[in-house]
């Protein structure tokens, strides 16, 4: 993933009035407000009484708090799915990086390279961006002074906590990040008289000149507005402006609210912009407002919004010993790499907190791209964007196995917001003829994207002509879990328009072993491996014909188009498949026999239709020898890699019901990162070794690694579902999980002891009829929506 060339690009008026157009001619001008910005919001609901205590076995911990010098690795992220920080936890000097999802330098980036490429760097194509440094410094709380420290994240109830003891006096504060007050909250307090003393300040990271009071608001080159705010409040002592500083002194508690945002907006038409909104008087509103209430209220109302997500789904795998509970997080992961014994509560932990990243990234704003909501400068690596061949995909594939449907949200409407400007890019670029992957047919129509994709619209890197149809299948799979219609009509734009895309580019060609003719993908890479240049590669073949399927269901559910489902369903049975090479005994990466590419590279391109697609299945109904290709050369691609490489190969090795090898990449997932290496940081991020000594935050493992997991656990597909098709002896004594949603429109819950289902809750979202298989056994299971039906008595 090398850096590109830098270059201007602003979105100009006349390409302002074509994507509108474009807007409506889709019918996405209604669809276009599903995705809210940092807007003015009605007064949240105040629950009443105290949040119930959450399990230890909810908790992560550690002993130390986390270097400001390296916060990406050890701070702890809070976020509220639009406002996001990492937290240093220091006693006497607590640092947050505060982050905005939409804090994004770049624009439409619509003047292509001489090759036919788009420009790919920070002023061109953009990057993601810190938002603002909040410091609460408390000069005589120096950590070499404390005893006793102890920070605690409890997945549970959203919250960072850290405790330490200061003259025998206990100190306690509290962070979270609450989406009802779109603020982030700390509350300092204390038992046993002490008492606070020092300064807040809040800083921008873009060269801006804070205001009197705690805030500040600025313009960046590319137009885009924003601003922050910070308020402070509590009992006894004092507490005063003196410029851009706020000063306390002899306070009892102390509560410091912040909040901040763009005025970035899902409007193709606009520029991607709201000029009517005024970022920093929004943010002074909104402390302002959320400082109206006590630290208690403000935590309570965050908790309960929290919890109805979180508690979705549980979890247990097993019991841990009590030498293995005695250790904090980071000393746990290090003893489980150094013994090899499976730790099961701190595996479940990890699926939990994958969950946590998840609702605290993912509501209510743009999705999630390379690094998440968390940054520790404005300079992450590949801008934090938006990788469309693999990277954004396996952020969300947990979402909708994990019981959080609602945070893919925010990945659907970003696809749609964005639908209008692909749709022009690719009318106006895709054909030039410096850009190796042109049609050559010479025909163009619907759209496709680019490898990295901002939020103006704009692509970078290099095109990806596939990437369309892996962003519709993704896109449709979260309706095979939902089943709702309205969802389904929003994305039919995209999945039409992926489907006139590949009916213009698709070659025909003679079949390769016999007669008659067959349709192949014209010239492309199978990413990121091999010839830059070939036709017909695995890639692209499976991911169209999945798509072209998951098109002609959805005009049929629709009642939409049936004419052009036919002529899609028609180019479809024309789709080449791959075949199993004669010389290797792999899956056919490149429509041919030979390896063209590097044996153990990272991707795994050739087997999407092993996973995330399902066209390859070990269960009698896909040909022996393509399952066993598919296996061959998921073998060849071996057992080490980056964490992200590691979990898609769980997956593939979940998808075979090789529960051993999913298990063991998700054990090597756990290892603790040292020195840069691949594996989880101090904070559980993953670390991504990208040179020797040199690491960088990704954060789709965080979401692969749980994905992978719930896939052991259980196996769906629409009217299919499979009781733990692949799950490990490290966790097969004794285990339950329940809430998970699969595919069809069924929730279930699970119990098993020694590896066989005690027992099995299915209940209907919508859902109607499904099989629910262990072993070489079916029940067939008919459901009203609403109705649940409990099966017992599995044997293997």
């Amino acid at each position: 993933m090398p850096p590109g060339p830098s270059g201007p690009s602003v979105p100009t008026d006349p390409r302002r009035r074509s994507l509108l157009s474009l807007a409506a001619t889709a019918g996405l001008t209604a669809a276009l407000g599903g995705l809210p910005a940092f807007t003015a919001s009605a007064a949240p609901r105040r629950p009443t009484g105290e949040p119930a205590p959450s399990s230890p076995r909810d908790r992560l911990w550690w002993r130390a708090p986390g270097d400001e010098r390296s916060l990406i690795e050890q701070g702890l992220p809070v976020g509220n799915g639009r406002l996001g920080a990492l937290a240093s936890n220091d006693p006497g000097r607590e640092l947050l990086l505060v982050t905005d999802a939409t804090m994004w330098t770049g624009g439409l980036n619509d003047t292509l390279d001489s090759d036919g490429q788009f420009p790919y760097g920070r002023a061109d194509f953009g990057s993601l961006t810190l938002l603002a440094r909040l410091t609460v410094d408390l000069p005589d709380h120096d950590l070499s002074g404390v005893h006793g420290y102890r920070r605690t994240l409890d997945l549970a109830q959203g919250l960072v906590t850290a405790d330490y003891v200061r003259s025998g006096v206990t100190y306690r504060r509290q962070i979270f990040a609450s989406r009802p007050d779109d603020a982030i909250v700390l509350h300092f307090t204390q038992s046993g008289g002490g008492r606070y003393t020092g300064t807040v300040t809040l800083e921008g990271t873009h060269g801006e000149q804070p205001a009197a009071g705690g805030s500040f608001g600025a313009t960046l080159p590319n137009d885009l507005r924003y601003g922050a705010a910070v308020k402070a409040y509590g009992s006894g002592g004092r507490i005063r402006v003196n410029g851009p500083r706020i000063e306390f002194s002899g306070c009892a508690d102390l509560t410091v609210v912040l909040s901040g945002g763009t005025n970035y907006a899902p409007d193709a038409d606009s520029g991607y912009r709201d000029p009517a909104l005024a970022p920093e008087a929004l943010a002074r509103a909104k402390v302002a407002a959320a400082a109206r209430h006590p630290a208690g209220t403000l935590l309570r109302t965050h908790v309960a919004d929290y919890r109805r997500l979180y508690e979705r789904l549980s979890l247990s795998l097993g019991t841990s010993t009590d030498a293995q509970r005695s250790l904090d997080t980071w000393e746990r992961l290090a003893a489980r790499a150094r013994d090899g014994a499976p730790d099961p509560e701190l595996e479940a932990l990890y699926l939990q907190y994958g969950r946590y990243l998840m609702i605290s990234g993912s509501r209510g704003s743009l999705p999630m791209g390379l690094q998440g909501l968390w940054l520790d400068g404005n300079d992450p690596d590949w801008m934090g964007d938006y990788h469309t061949d693999i990277n954004i995909q396996m952020n969300y594939w947990m979402a909708d196995r994990a019981g959080l449907s609602p945070c893919f949200d925010a990945f659907a409407d970003y696809c749609l917001a964005q639908l209008p400007a692909w749709t022009d890019l690719t009318r106006r670029l895709f054909d030039d003829p410096r850009n190796r992957y042109r049609n050559s047919t010479g025909k163009v129509a619907g759209w496709t994207v680019a490898i990295s994709t901002n939020p103006y619209g704009g692509g970078g890197w290099w095109w990806h002509p596939a990437g369309n149809a892996w962003l519709s299948n993704s896109l449709y799979e979260h309706y095979e879990y939902t089943g709702s219609r309205e969802y389904l009509a929003k994305i039919y734009p995209l999945l039409k328009g992926a489907c006139a895309f590949w009916e213009a580019r698709l070659l025909t060609v003679a079949a390769p072993d016999g007669p008659g003719e067959v349709l192949i993908a014209d010239s492309d890479w199978s990413p990121e491996h091999g010839p830059l240049d070939a036709k017909g590669i695995t890639y692209a073949q499976e991911l169209v014909w999945a798509l072209f399927g998951n098109y002609t269901e959805a005009a049929a559910v629709l009642g939409e188009d049936a004419g052009y489902a036919r002529t899609v369903a028609g180019l479809r049975d024309r789709l080449y498949l791959p075949r199993v090479s004669p010389t290797t005994g792999w899956l056919e990466e490149w429509m041919s026999p030979d390896n063209l590419g590097e044996t153990t590279h990272r991707h795994l391109s050739p087997l999407v239709g092993l996973f995330p697609g399902d066209r390859i299945r070990p269960d009698g109904s896909t040909p022996k020898e393509i399952v066993d290709g598919a296996r061959a050369l998921l073998t060849a691609r071996g057992m080490e890699s980056f964490g992200w490489a590691n979990a898609w190969r769980a997956l593939c090795w979940a998808r075979l019901k090789n529960a051993e090898k999913a298990y063991q990449l998700v054990a090597d997932n756990l290892r603790p990162s040292s020195g840069g290496s691949n594996g989880t940081a101090f904070n559980l991020f993953d670390i991504y070794e990208t040179e020797r000594g040199r690491g960088i935050f990704q954060i789709d493992a965080n979401f692969g690694t749980p994905a992978a997991m719930i896939e052991m656990l259980l196996y769906s597909r629409p009217g299919h579902i499979e009781l733990l098709p692949a799950l490990p002896a490290a966790w097969a004594a004794s285990g339950s999980v329940t809430g998970v949603p699969v595919r069809g429109g069924f929730v279930v819950d699970l119990r098993w002891r020694e590896g066989t289902p005690t027992e099995a809750r299915v209940r209907s979202v919508g859902g109607r009829t499904t099989t629910v298989v262990f072993g070489g056994a079916s029940r067939p299971v008919r459901l009203a929506p609403g109705e649940a039906v409990t099966l017992k008595g599995f044997t293997r």
